[in-house]
């Protein structure tokens, strides 16, 4: 077994394994759900870049992928729709040495979260985002969303969606974001590689995952997939070139790419610009400068 840590009396630990990332709660995603196989490359993920679960915040919005937090073994938060970005960044500046990873929907990020992932990209915040994508409102039992394709009929749109949808890839690049990959969640190796290179990432890192909807969307559905995605590693992609990779993202028919479209290392994050984070340490673990007396009718107030 392989070892990455000591103990005090220089003892090996064993490395974990991805099971090991296993939650309290077992998913009540319904069969064949995408969301299944991004748990699952998220776990292998942390497990093969030795993380420990204390090292590791997952924090989501609102939606059948937002149950994410109680699936998966670390701290968790499972906020607002459309807000996880907010307090993620907020819990990140907090305490910025945590590994902290966004889980939610296209619904929860795009549409009503649409603002905060705008704002996120262009502070380049040092988050890792995990949109599982399945091109339309899943929990509240398949409405039209912001990726849904025109024409698409839905429960809210008997007659068709007369709406574009929104490109997720082109839309992180232009807004800032410094790691945009897409994954499909059908192909676990693949995507545990990609969370693996945005984890890693210092900055902003989103992956927008396909990950079909096997109930309420039945036009993007495994198969469609599966004949469909392409890697970009296969062409030798110049992830450097944001031009290039706006177009690889626009195109969508009998190819549709996957990995990683753009990296930019070096761009200073939100944390780097905050001078106060670079002393003294995280600021979750600095003295709070109050007196009992003071903490104790502050909480009062907010009880």
């Amino acid at each position: 077994m392989t070892t990455i840590a000591k103990t005090n009396d220089g003892s090996s630990l064993p490395q974990l394994t991805a099971k090991d990332f296993k939650g309290p709660v077992d998913p009540d995603w319904c069969p064949g759900c995408g969301d299944f196989g991004v748990l699952n490359s998220l776990q292998r993920a942390t497990s093969e870049l030795g993380f420990k679960p204390h090292q590791i915040l997952t924090v989501s919005g609102i939606g059948c992928s937002s149950n994410f937090p109680g699936y998966f073994n670390a701290f968790g938060m499972h906020t607002l729709h459309g807000r996880a970005l907010a307090v993620a960044t907020g819990a990140k500046l907090a305490n910025h040495e945590l590994n902290v990873v966004v889980t939610g929907g296209d619904g929860d990020g795009y549409g009503i979260g649409g603002n905060h992932f705008t704002h996120t990209a262009r502070r380049n915040v040092d988050l890792t985002y995990l949109v599982m994508n399945n091109q339309i409102y899943g929990l509240t039992t398949g409405q039209v969303s912001p990726t849904s394709r025109e024409g698409m009929l839905t429960k809210s749109t008997p007659f068709g969606s007369i709406e574009p949808p929104i490109n997720p890839i082109t839309s992180a690049i232009m807004n800032g974001a410094t790691y945009v990959a897409r994954g499909y969640s059908g192909d676990i190796r693949h995507l545990t590689d990609i969370i693996k290179g945005a984890i890693e990432h210092r900055g902003f890192s989103i992956v927008d995952i396909f990950s079909p909807c096997t109930t309420f969307n039945l036009d993007n559905d495994h198969p469609f997939f599966k004949q469909r995605v392409k890697k970009l590693e296969d062409e030798e992609h110049d992830t450097s070139d944001w031009q290039l990779a706006c177009e690889k993202a626009m195109e969508w028919g009998d190819t549709i790419y996957t990995g990683l479209f753009m990296q930019i290392e070096g761009r200073p994050t939100l944390g780097d610009r905050e001078r106060v984070l670079n002393e003294g340490g995280p600021l979750a673990h600095r003295p709070l400068g109050l007196n009992d007396k003071q903490v104790e009718k502050i909480i009062s107030r907010m009880m």
